[in-house]
């Protein structure tokens, strides 16, 4: 108790509140405060956070409720960002995986709201615009991993176009000119945004785009990248190269090259998207890919919302955040053979 620590330093009260709340400043001698510090110390004594934070009308804590990110094998890097982020600004992170029920959503907000927390980062697995609960519009609040589409909140998600362009523009660097688009029939933002990179880097560098190279496979999985990619490897005009939609239809893309007696990259170069740690560098040979900027993004996030009110404009469009994604470069890719 604070009067066990008052009689321990042989000062009053007043001075150990002081203390140990942040106040002295220049009104206590050093040498007071040290004791005070010390017989804190030694008495094992520890501030009411809680307390504390009522009266600063803080809790120093932030919510992220995610549909399903605490589950997947990206979430070490998002939310090794977003905490790392937070333990440097001294704010502790209250985690809730939903698993995209909404109404466990709706109450993992009323609760986080309850507890006073600061902000909340509202957290989805994949690139996708989202309808946000309106309990956010009470509280400090951005979006990892998902925007809105009036762009009424702050937000973070890969550039999938640039993502994309990198990728084809690796492959138009070693000589490609024929390049396959092994890709997914599920629409959404990555989907369109990486087509759209693949026609953009096509076009800059004057190669025609052939509908008839795009080949989409049922889901983003393994089996329809071996599918997807079988059909181009098929054709009599076969490209070159192939850019797979994420890596685990770039892991289909190497069954489907190797069951036809062809290699990787000596035949068929292929890049994939996401460098995903369980695929892309244990692929034989390892996979030249896109890296999805989970750890960037989850530390923009919090840095973000922590950010003072004050410094930001009345009235202006809340920032969008679109995330550079790197060329991760391994063995997957070689100059094409030439014709015989």
């Amino acid at each position: 108790m604070l009067k066990d620590v008052a009689a321990r330093a042989e000062v009053s009260l007043t001075t150990v509140s002081m203390v140990l709340n942040g106040k002295a400043g220049t009104n206590i001698p050093p040498d007071t405060q040290a004791r005070v510090m010390t017989a804190a110390a030694e008495l094992g004594y520890r501030p009411n956070a809680m307390a504390q934070g009522l009266r600063r009308q803080r809790s120093d804590t932030i919510a992220v409720i995610s549909d399903e990110i605490a589950t997947t094998p990206f979430a070490g890097a998002m939310l090794q960002g977003a905490q790392d982020a937070a333990w440097a600004a001294g704010i502790v992170i209250l985690l809730v995986n939903t698993g995209r029920d909404r109404e466990m959503e709706a109450r993992a907000i009323e609760i986080m709201l309850g507890r006073q927390v600061d902000a909340i980062v509202y957290a989805t697995m994949s690139h996708r615009v989202v309808t946000p609960p309106t309990a956010l519009r009470d509280i400090r609040s951005v979006l990892l991993g998902a925007r809105t589409a009036d762009a009424s909140l702050p937000s973070v998600v890969p550039d999938e176009v640039g993502g994309a362009r990198s990728a084809v523009e690796t492959l138009v660097e070693h000589g490609h000119r024929r390049i396959g688009w092994v890709t997914t029939a599920e629409p959404g933002p990555a989907t369109f945004g990486r087509l759209a990179g693949y026609r953009s880097m096509l076009e800059e560098r004057g190669l025609p785009f052939d509908p008839s190279l795009v080949s989409a496979g049922t889901a983003g999985d393994t089996h329809s990248g071996v599918d997807a990619a079988g059909r181009l490897l098929d054709r009599s005009d076969r490209p070159t190269a192939l850019f797979c939609f994420n890596d685990r239809m770039a892991m289909g893309a190497y069954r489907a090259i190797r069951v036809r007696g062809l290699r990787v990259p000596d035949d068929i170069s292929v890049v994939g998207f996401d460098n995903m740690e369980q695929i892309a560098p244990w692929l034989d040979p390892p996979l030249t890919t896109i890296q999805l900027p989970h750890y960037e993004m989850g530390r923009w996030a919090v840095e973000h919302v922590l950010r003072d009110p004050a410094l930001e404009g009345d009235g202006e469009i809340p920032p969008q955040c679109s995330m550079p994604c790197p060329r991760i470069e391994r063995a997957s890719v070689a100059a094409p053979q030439p014709i015989a």
